[in-house]
């Protein structure tokens, strides 16, 4: 009877264990299941977040020239060109301005590559001293990695350079799929690129127009860039340089046909100055040369490297026996000579600048020379560019300019055919590049005119950096404040805003330099002082002014003897202090007054 009341009280307690593990294990399941749901929900937000890669400008943004981008996704960098700019009127002394390299190398181990887009100086100038920082393999088609080439032997360096053929893809990296696709520029072997990134496709103009008619007969492939906007472009870096000017930018042909009709109606030796870098003018001037039965000579280290160079590569050729040495060119009828030469820019130490001063030791300007500036001043070079034009009217040369008849032509695009390129890219986001502010601003309201949101459109200036993915783009921080890094002689960055405040003050109103032996301990004057003038006043001419100055200088330093002050610094500022009031009170100017102490 126990034992059965055991039983009966022991079902009971074991149902009840029963349903304690079914409630056990069905609250274990839901916190399995909740956790799972947890753990899906995470993974759906992290794949929902869009990959991003980042747009850093380095140069080419707010000025023309210094072109540098750098693309950065997760720990892998890629560059596009490395340009350098010239010096404006106010950097005295400057050389060039090169781009800010510090955040490259700041994360030199992320940088896979650079890429050059063609070879003109604003996109690959800076090259060697680039690589004088970071040991960066260099992608480009043949010309322009030709013209580096030679700049490395210059300046003693070695680097890994990967030839690239336009249409033929490469890969940088891990996440960097490039190709390469022709377009028609100034300068042969030009490319636009078009980058893949896990991120989305970035695509690059780099400097073009669109010429229907090339001279090398081997337009821009048209389909192709279609298809590649189709497919879809997340982003479009954009040439800006002619977006001021409207219409279409006129074809090469265009010039050969007007020196075609130049040479064919003169009798006369023909100097003609061009870029260097224009392989296809250079390439012409020599057909018509052979056309109209003249010799050619060439004059100008660097148009003498690059027709050497493109000769090499087959970009230009040359009937035998037309190259003639320029030091040989005097025994050659004038009828029967044309020269080309560097210089259409005016640069003072160019071939035709020398020719205009009488400096150059084979070609000396006489009258009836016909000379053709076969350019047009990039913009700052048009008082030197007159001042050449007016020694060689001088001197009896009929000169041939941009402004006279059409021997030049640009090789940036004009507003239609900027318009055609944004109708064929079709981008989500687009950065406009290489101008100045009035360049980018006057893009970005011509894509607006095209149907692209304002806020689609991004202005930067260098440093500034760009996140862009599939669903947004937000211009972030600025990885660097400064403008560029000035060049001068074998100094890179060692020139600042000090110094060339320093020179500017220099060159505006001169220099006095005062020097006076002072005994400290004795506190007196051992000998001086005395004051030298340079760029200030002529001293044979104004002995009455600088007597004076250094008697007035002579009595501050008697004061501050019988002060027996002993602390340089408060001599120098009272000196420099007197000295400048009395100046500016007898001349009006403010020269940069220098006081130097020599203790006894």
């Amino acid at each position: 009877m126990v034992e059965n009341q055991r039983n009966t009280t022991a079902k009971p307690q074991k149902a009840t264990q029963t349903r304690n593990n079914r409630r056990t294990n069905n609250n274990n399941k839901e916190e399995i299941k909740a956790g799972a749901t947890k753990k899906s929900a995470a993974s759906a937000v992290k794949n929902s977040v869009s990959p991003k890669v980042k747009i850093i400008p380095l140069g080419g943004l707010l000025e023309i020239g210094k072109n540098m981008t750098a693309i950065q996704y997760e720990d892998e960098i890629i560059i596009i060109d490395c340009g350098l700019s010239f010096p404006d009127d106010d950097m005295f002394g400057i050389d060039k301005v090169i781009p800010d390299f510090s955040y490259l190398i700041e994360n030199k181990r992320k940088v896979k590559g650079l890429i050059i887009t063609h070879g003109h100086e604003d996109h690959i100038g800076a090259v060697p001293y680039l690589l004088k920082e970071l040991n960066v393999p260099i992608y480009g088609t043949r010309f322009p990695l030709g013209l580096i080439e030679n700049k490395m032997k210059e300046h003693k360096l070695k680097a890994v350079m990967h030839t690239v053929t336009a249409g033929k893809k490469f890969k940088i990296g891990k996440h960097f799929n490039i190709e390469p696709l022709r377009i028609t520029h100034s300068i042969v072997d030009s490319v636009c690129l078009s980058i893949t990134t896990p991120a989305g496709r970035i695509f690059h103009t780099g400097d073009f127009k669109i010429d229907y008619t090339p001279v090398d007969g081997d337009p821009i492939d048209f389909a192709r860039l279609a298809q590649i906007g189709a497919e879809g472009v997340m982003l479009m870096m954009a040439d800006s340089t002619n977006v001021l000017r409207p219409g279409y930018t006129s074809s090469e042909r265009v010039v050969g046909r007007t020196l075609e009709n130049i040479f064919r109606s003169s009798e006369k030796r023909i100097i003609i100055a061009t870029f260097s870098s224009n392989v296809h003018r250079i390439q012409k001037i020599i057909d018509i040369a052979v056309l109209c039965n003249r010799k050619v000579a060439i004059s100008g280290r660097s148009m003498v490297n690059v027709v050497d160079l493109a000769k090499e590569l087959g970009y230009i050729k040359v009937p035998a026996n037309i190259l003639v040495d320029l030091n040989k060119t005097r025994n050659i009828p004038d009828k029967e000579l044309v020269v080309i030469t560097t210089g259409s820019q005016g640069e003072p130490m160019s071939a035709l600048a020398r020719m205009a001063s009488s400096d150059h030791k084979s070609i000396k300007i006489k009258n009836g020379d016909m000379v053709i500036l076969s350019s047009s001043p990039v913009p700052g070079n048009e008082l030197t560019v007159a001042n050449v034009v007016n020694q060689l009217i001088k001197k009896g040369a009929e000169v041939i300019y941009s402004d006279i008849a059409d021997i030049h032509v640009s090789g940036h695009a004009c507003q239609e055919e900027l318009k055609l390129m944004h109708s064929l890219i079709r981008p989500k986001f687009f950065m406009p590049v290489h101008g100045e502010y009035r360049h980018l601003q006057t893009h970005a309201e011509l894509a607006q005119t095209l149907g692209m949101s304002k806020k689609n459109i991004f202005l930067l200036t260098n440093g500034d950096c760009l996140n862009v993915s599939q669903k947004n783009a937000v211009k972030t921080e600025n990885v660097t404040e400064a403008e560029g890094i000035m060049v001068d002689g074998l100094g890179v960055g060692d020139v600042g805003n000090i110094v060339l405040r320093d020179r500017r003050l220099l060159s505006e109103s001169g220099l006095i330099i005062l020097v006076a032996a002072v005994d400290r301990n004795a506190h007196k004057i051992a000998s001086g002082p005395d004051i030298i003038s340079r760029g200030f006043v002529y001293v044979r001419e104004n002995e009455d002014l600088i007597d004076e100055a250094r008697r007035l200088a002579e009595k501050i330093l008697e004061e501050c003897m019988e002060k027996k002050m002993k602390d340089w610094n408060g001599m120098k500022t009272a000196i420099r202090e007197g000295l400048r009031k009395y100046i500016y009170s007898k001349t009006k100017r403010s020269p940069v007054i220098l006081p130097i102490f020599l203790e006894v």
